[in-house]
């Protein structure tokens, strides 16, 4: 048998016989009779027809049937006549799958047609009833579950919401299109995200692949996916992480394109950037974001700011109020209206006084404390918390002597370093000493040869 005949993959019946004709005659007859409201004389010759053309296997006239049926009880807004009879006829013994199918799609187009909402409840739910369980059918059933969701939604149920979007696994689905399928996760993200969900949020996220944006027309979806994760980052003040996100939608081409927009997706990736705790990852991007960005150059205080952080010199948190505080305090970022606002803005000056005992660690070998507080602008036990921070994360070397307050930032070397550095003092020295010789047996073969001439 043919693996690519639909016929395999829905195990449909091969067709004994054609009754095209006889559908095509039994039609005008039902209209009439369902125009004349005799819905139940014309479900009954379907009935009958169907049967015949199921038990024939004969899709085409099996599916028209079905549509039919759906058509005159939906023309006919007998809504409940419609439930019984999409459950009915699906359940028929040997009804055909790809007839269901098309019958669920036909019975779904009547959902916004019905006249309230208690009866598209309704309808919603017993189309679900009928999809529950059925692989040919799981699509349709997606569908319909966004459409209760959105019900549920109008109506201030979150949770409920969430919860029914959850039970749908699109991912697992084979004949769902991956833009729908994709655009179905994001609703799920969002409805997480709306719940307070995170943790969920998370591993939902994991079932989209960020490569799939790279394909043309998916700009809205990503745009969608990068700002629900800026947003799950964000509570989680995972800083670098949001900054990576900002760069993707930095680098998104009607971003990019537009001047209207990328200055404060810039604005936002450089200042989370400069929030993000030191390391080798946060260093290198930003001396990349310096170095290669070139509308940087037009945000001034931004790129202030980044060489403020790439290069060795202190800076002083006063003057950096001074400076950002006006302009920087009016973003999202840093608002001075908000919580996190503040909160953040507080991050900076830790991040600004990281950055110094850093600088001082690389120009310092012993530092009093007392001058560590003019420096860095602090109180004594502010300093010694810095500097106890750093040395845990690995940033710098340092011990403190509190009875003396001085402070060591010169790391001690053992006996094998010593004897390494000493030998390689030693080779340097021989190097040296035989390049003198050289120069001097040349100089006195050039002065011989310029006797003798």
């Amino acid at each position: 048998m043919d693996m690519s005949d639909p016929d395999y993959h829905m195990n449909e019946l091969k067709m004994e016989k054609d009754y095209s004709e006889s559908v095509a005659a039994l039609l005008p007859e039902v209209e009439q009779l369902a125009n004349s409201g005799q819905i139940p004389q014309a479900l009954e010759k379907l009935h009958v027809l169907e049967k015949k053309t199921r038990s024939a296997g004969d899709l085409a006239s099996t599916s028209q049937l079905l549509i039919r049926i759906v058509t005159v009880c939906g023309d006919s807004c007998s809504w409940a006549l419609l439930e019984q009879e999409v459950a009915a006829m699906a359940k028929k013994h040997g009804q055909l799958k790809q007839a269901i199918v098309k019958m669920v799609q036909s019975a779904m187009e009547y959902v916004d047609k019905t006249p309230d909402e208690q009866t598209r409840v309704e309808l919603i739910e017993a189309l679900r009833t009928v999809t529950e369980g059925k692989i040919h059918v799981e699509v349709e059933r997606a569908r319909l579950t966004r459409m209760r969701v959105a019900i549920y939604e109008q109506k201030g149920q979150i949770k409920e919401a969430c919860d029914a979007l959850q039970e749908v696994q699109v991912e697992t689905y084979g004949s769902m299109d991956k833009r729908e399928k994709t655009d179905f996760i994001l609703e799920q993200m969002r409805l997480c995200l709306a719940k307070r969900d995170y943790i969920r949020l998370a591993i939902i996220s994991h079932k989209i692949n960020p490569k799939y944006f790279q394909t043309e027309g998916t700009e809205d979806l990503k745009l969608r996916f990068y700002e629900l994760m800026i947003q799950y980052d964000l509570h989680e003040e995972n800083y670098l992480e949001v900054c990576r996100h900002y760069k993707q939608v930095y680098e998104t081409k009607g971003i990019k394109d537009d001047t209207a927009k990328w200055p404060a997706v810039l604005q936002n990736m450089v200042l989370y950037l400069v929030l993000s705790p030191y390391g080798n990852e946060q260093s290198d991007m930003l001396h990349r974001v310096q170095k290669e960005d070139h509308n940087l150059e037009k945000l001034e205080l931004c790129a202030q700011l980044v060489k403020g952080f790439t290069t060795l010199e202190l800076t002083r948190w006063p003057a950096v109020e001074t400076i950002y505080g006006g302009e920087f305090r009016k973003t999202d970022v840093f608002s001075a209206q908000t919580e996190d606002g503040n909160k953040r803005w507080m991050a900076l000056r830790d991040r600004v006084i990281e950055h110094n005992i850093r600088v001082i660690a690389k120009y310092y070998t012993r530092a009093r404390t007392q001058r560590l507080t003019e420096l860095l602008d602090l109180p004594g036990d502010d300093v010694e918390r810095f500097l106890s921070k750093a040395v845990v994360d690995g940033t710098i070397y340092a011990r403190i002597d509190r009875p003396a307050g001085v402070v060591n930032f010169a790391k001690p070397s053992d006996s094998e370093e010593q004897l390494n550095g000493w030998a390689s003092d030693v080779s340097k020295l021989l190097g040296l000493v035989e390049k003198t010789t050289h120069l001097i047996a040349k100089e006195e073969i050039v002065n011989k040869i310029a006797r003798a001439i």
